[in-house]
């Protein structure tokens, strides 16, 4: 045990032993029965005489902390735990107080914090950003990591290669190329998650100041995240077939931007694709203006209707693109498994600050996940998935239009997990929200992805895949419900 003594003080060393061991039983982080270190051994760990220690736990026994067992040693009693001061009562120093206490949260989340403060009995969520977990065979994962740990060993609790587990690679080089993108191992590089890959690229290319396109609207957590980098964030108008491209080229010549971040596929929060004829036209502008592209491709191959797209990184021969893809948004997102595929140097210089940032991803998770994709687990899991997600896309679309008044309007997605709904005005989703949570049902309200969050209070965003059929009607027919009153 490490308890800090100052040696210097006038109070007495024994007595800012008993205040240590008394201010961490009172707060719990001693808990009941916990066995205190034996006196003779406390005295050596902190250098001090022995009849020290045994004055500081004479003090903690006359206080009733703790109790002694003969022949056994002294143990915590339990206590009413006294809660610790936070931070507001603390005196900070002065570096703290230049800190923002603006709290980063996901925008699904706020949500559903709202929704479960209202106590309603039983809450129906469409505010998630993911698929349905529950559809995960978290049985047969269970054996294949068992099965790794058991073939693998020692090897699966390593850090591993540097840019991820090799058999992975190789098998994500295969899923991608059955989706059209061509590529090999040696430019995938494996992240936590599609976040850590964001991240990533944002870091490496560009510094605080420097100005970023997005979508307009786009992903939340990734605004979030740009602004606490400390980019500048510029919006690009869109439309029911994506980014509006043609208004791309004047925001390339005013702003000079480092980054064009955009989500071609299924597009969050909207569900729109770019059209073909815009995927080129982008590519065509970032070249002549000498900026990249971060695709992220969070659900591109949920597809549901209609024929599939190419990536932009299928249609980028120059290393203009950097791909980002995920398995936590398709599987679980505790896997926190994604990757980067990325050509040329900068692939290097990604590798290299996903080293000094966390050193490796989880090789024992990505062993794992290795063997559930090698198998092909995972592309009857996406089959099966997607026939789910269509029909529950079909009885949403149902519910709006049996429930919702009918000045609502929306497009039916092809693919992916949200329909964007636009309110008739004067309606504001995000001062609906709060009435929707006491009816039992949540939403993001869709000014939270806009680059300036005063925009888009018409719309709201609801993930049509994360609950069950019967849920989805049920809440439907609670926000129709609000929506009337």
């Amino acid at each position: 045990m490490r308890i800090p003594l100052n040696r210097e003080s006038e109070t007495p060393l024994y007595q800012q032993i008993g205040s240590y061991l008394k201010k961490a039983i009172l707060s719990g982080n001693l808990a009941a029965e916990t066995r205190l270190p034996a006196c003779r051994q406390l005295a050596l760990d902190l250098g001090v005489n022995r009849t020290t220690v045994e004055n500081a736990y004479a003090l903690l026994e006359a206080d009733g902390l703790v109790f002694s067992r003969m022949g056994s040693g002294t143990y915590v009693l339990a206590q009413n735990f006294v809660p610790q001061k936070d931070n507001a009562e603390m005196v900070l120093p002065l570096w703290q107080k230049n800190f923002q206490t603006e709290e980063l949260i996901s925008k699904s989340e706020l949500a559903d914090e709202m929704l479960q403060a209202a106590g309603h009995a039983h809450p129906i969520s469409f505010a998630g950003g993911i698929s349905d977990t529950r559809q995960f065979p978290v049985e047969e994962f269970r054996k294949i990591l068992q099965a790794v740990m058991r073939r693998d060993q020692i090897a699966a609790l390593e850090y591993g290669e540097r840019s991820g587990y090799a058999p992975l690679r190789e098998g994500i080089t295969h899923i991608l190329a059955s989706q059209g993108l061509q590529t090999n191992p040696e430019s995938i590089l494996i992240t936590a998650g599609s976040q850590q890959a964001i991240f990533l690229v944002a870091q490496v290319l560009l510094k605080p100041n420097d100005v970023i396109l997005v979508e307009n609207p786009t992903y939340s957590v990734a605004l979030d995240l740009f602004r606490a980098l400390g980019f500048q964030i510029i919006g690009i108008p869109m439309d029911s077939q994506g980014m509006l491209v043609d208004q791309l080229e004047k925001l390339l010549q005013q702003y000079h931007p480092r980054l064009i971040y955009t989500i071609p596929n299924f597009h969050n929060p909207t569900g729109a694709c770019l059209s073909s004829p815009r995927r080129r036209q982008l590519i065509m502008l970032a070249e002549r203006y000498n900026v990249p592209i971060l695709e992220d491709d969070f659900v591109g191959d949920l597809r549901y209707d209609g024929h599939a797209q190419p990536s932009l990184k299928a249609l980028d021969a120059n290393g203009q693109v950097i791909y980002v893809g995920t398995f936590s948004k398709m599987l679980m997102p505790g896997l926190r498994v994604g990757f980067i595929v990325a050509d040329g140097p900068v692939f290097n210089s990604l590798l290299n600050f996903k080293r000094v940032s966390d050193l490796a991803t989880s090789t024992l998770i990505q062993r794992a996940l290795d063997a559930y994709v090698t198998v092909g687990r995972y592309q009857t899991y996406l089959q099966r998935s997607s026939q789910v997600f269509r029909k529950r896309r079909d009885v949403m679309v149902a519910a709006i239009k049996r429930y919702l008044p009918s000045r609502v309007s929306f497009e039916i997605p092809s693919g992916g997990l949200f329909i964007w709904l636009k309110l008739p005005k004067p309606m504001s989703a995000e001062k609906l929200l709060p009435l929707a949570c006491q009816a039992g049902v949540s939403f993001v309200p869709g000014n939270f992805f806009f680059v300036d969050g005063a925009e888009g209070q018409e719309w709201l965003r609801l993930n049509f895949a994360a609950q069950p059929v019967e849920e989805i009607e049920e809440g439907i027919r609670r926000l129709g419900k609000v929506l009337r009153l």
